[in-house]
Order: C-alpha cells, then sequence, then structure tokens
C-alpha cells in the first residue's frame, strides 16, 4: 500500500496545460517535474496485472458495450453491467499513477506517460476493467505528449460529461464499463472527426497483437 496524502502532495506540485493553448489546463496534475515523476513512479511502482475479463458484467447499471479483439477486431455489441468497486478495493487493485487518474480524476505529466509517442499495434484497453477504448489506427500525434485519438474503437464504449472542475467548461471522458477518468476530447483534431480524445496513459493498457509472420 502506500500513503495516499504524500502522493496527493507530490500531485500538487505543480499544474502543467493538457493542450497548446489555454483550454486544456487539468483538473489535477498530480506530478508536474518529470525527475519528480520518475522518482516516485519507481519508488511506488508495482508490476502490471492480468487485465479484467471485459466479458465480465459487474453489479451496477446496465450498459451496452462494444466487445474487440485485442487485434482491433470488432466482435459484437453485448450489454452488461457496470464494474461498481469501493475506494478501498480501487486502491487495492491499481497501481498507484492509475489510481491518481482514473478513479482520483488526475493528469499525468506530459511526455511521460508510456503510451504517448506509441505505435505498436494491438488494442487500447481500460487498466480498470478491461474494455476496448481506443485504437492505434485512431491514434495520431497532436504534440501535446498525451495520447490522442480521432476516435474511440465503439463509441459506446467511452462517454462524456461536462466538467467544471477548474472554473472552465471542458468535457471529460470517461470509461462506460467502470466510469474511470480516462482524460478530456477538444475539438482541435484531425479529420475526419476534427476531435480529439486527450488521454492519459495510466487509464490505458495496451494489449499488444500478434503479428502473423
Amino acid at each position: 500500500m502506500y500513503d495516499s496524502n504524500t502522493v496527493r502532495d507530490a500531485a500538487n506540485f505543480n499544474k502543467l496545460f493538457e493542450s497548446p493553448g489555454s483550454a486544456g489546463i487539468p483538473r489535477r496534475v498530480f506530478i508536474a517535474a518529470p525527475v519528480l515523476f520518475a522518482g516516485l513512479m519507481a519508488a511506488l511502482y508495482r508490476g502490471k496485472r492480468p487485465l479484467p475479463d471485459p466479458a465480465q458484467s459487474g453489479t451496477g447499471s446496465e450498459v451496452t458495450l462494444v466487445l474487440f479483439s485485442d487485434r482491433g477486431e470488432r466482435l459484437a455489441a453485448v450489454r452488461l453491467k457496470k464494474i461498481l468497486k469501493t475506494d478501498a478495493e480501487w486502491r487495492q487493485s491499481l497501481r498507484v499513477e492509475e489510481y491518481l487518474v482514473t478513479r482520483d480524476g488526475g493528469t499525468e505529466a506530459a511526455y511521460t506517460g508510456e503510451y504517448w509517442n506509441s505505435h505498436e499495434p494491438g488494442l487500447y484497453r481500460c487498466v480498470c476493467c478491461g474494455n476496448a477504448l481506443f485504437r492505434p489506427q485512431e491514434k495520431f500525434d497532436s504534440a501535446t505528449g498525451w495520447p490522442s485519438f480521432w476516435a474511440p474503437a465503439a463509441d459506446e464504449n467511452v462517454w462524456t460529461v461536462e466538467d467544471k472542475s477548474i472554473g472552465v467548461a471542458r468535457t471529460e471522458v470517461l470509461c462506460s464499463k467502470c466510469d474511470a477518468h480516462l482524460g478530456h476530447l477538444f475539438d482541435d483534431g484531425p479529420p475526419p472527426s476534427g476531435l480529439r480524445y486527450c488521454i492519459n496513459s495510466a487509464a490505458l493498457r495496451l494489449v499488444e497483437a500478434e503479428v502473423s509472420r
């Protein structure tokens, strides 16, 4: 376990912008200086655990989700119940940085996340519940330091809500299956959607597809 107060104090060390302009001040930045970030994560890191089964149903309200193979192939739309856990259960099952982003609404520092410059094939799943979220074919270089996508893998698998936590209206992006905070949505992306899903690496797990030889 970890001392959440210590981590949260480090989280408030500084604030960063989530986009090149003034439109993307993050709600909470849990780490600001890359050196501090690296040291903290090295000290608190726990190895990656297997992701939950994306087809597993929870105990919450029913939602429609789309299942995908690890190769990013759309399989079927299903009705599943949301995954609900107590705060203590989320703290137990997630790494520190995963918890701070997905359950506490944090934002990792630019250019520090695992996937900001990743171009590997596969599928980006929710680190909390395994839900299919984004695919590499919709990923683009936004020059912001965060993984950016012009569309989700399926519209059903994410949902958005207005976020006024910093006094400026923004659009928050969440996982439809477990309500994990993923990042924010902006309207400065490339065609064909013109959208930019600015997502934290700590909210994602890239399940790499096996390439046929």
